[in-house]
């Protein structure tokens, strides 16, 4: 069964290129599209995609509020939202992210990433892209400490430290088991 995904951007352009990339992926396919964030909220609603991939600055309605209205705190019963655009603004970042996004990705993503975001997304997990998680890790360990860490039960073994490694430079769980040799379910824990 294919994931479904409805494609939001204001650009014909853009939503053309990213229904063309999707639907050449196996198991994906483009369901809806929209030129605006209400017209985005309304065909998410009625088509209840597995995916909504919405561009940020869009008129009517931007895609921050789009996510929240489809995906965000209180939805009874949220939408996976991957976030594109052309701006790298952490503003945008860590919009996108309380809104309920699961992912956030750069126009100039290659329709692998794109994939990969679409089917993490479906899957129920995010992916950001890799030069956004590099200052997203770094603005979380440059927060002041409101209390001490509490000490792990036991040290990080040398496995887990491969993991978080391999997280930090972007990897999805599925790259990350084939890289390492483990079971999906061995990086999940």
């Amino acid at each position: 069964m294919s994931i479904r995904v409805l494609v939001a951007d204001d650009q014909t352009i853009i939503r053309t290129g990213l229904r063309i990339m999707l639907n050449a992926q196996p198991g994906i396919e483009v369901v809806g599209e929209a030129a605006d964030g209400r017209e985005a909220v309304r065909l998410a609603r009625e088509l209840r995609p597995d995916v909504c991939l919405f561009d940020i600055r869009m008129p009517v309605l931007d895609g921050l509020e789009a996510t929240r209205l489809v995906a965000g705190p209180g939805v009874a019963d949220p939408l996976a939202v991957v976030v594109i655009t052309t701006f790298d603004l952490d503003e945008y970042v860590y919009g996108s992210l309380r809104a309920g996004a699961r992912g956030f990705l750069l126009k100039d993503t290659g329709p692998d990433l794109l994939a990969q975001a679409v089917r993490s997304a479906s899957d129920g997990e995010a992916l950001i892209a890799p030069s956004v998680t590099v200052r997203l890790l770094q603005a979380f360990a440059d927060l002041p400490a409101g209390r001490p860490a509490a000490q792990p039960v036991s040290p990080v073994t040398a496995r887990e430290e491969q993991v978080l490694l391999a997280v930090a430079r972007g990897l999805t769980n599925t790259e990350i088991a084939d890289a390492l040799h483990i079971s999906l379910s061995t990086v999940k824990t």
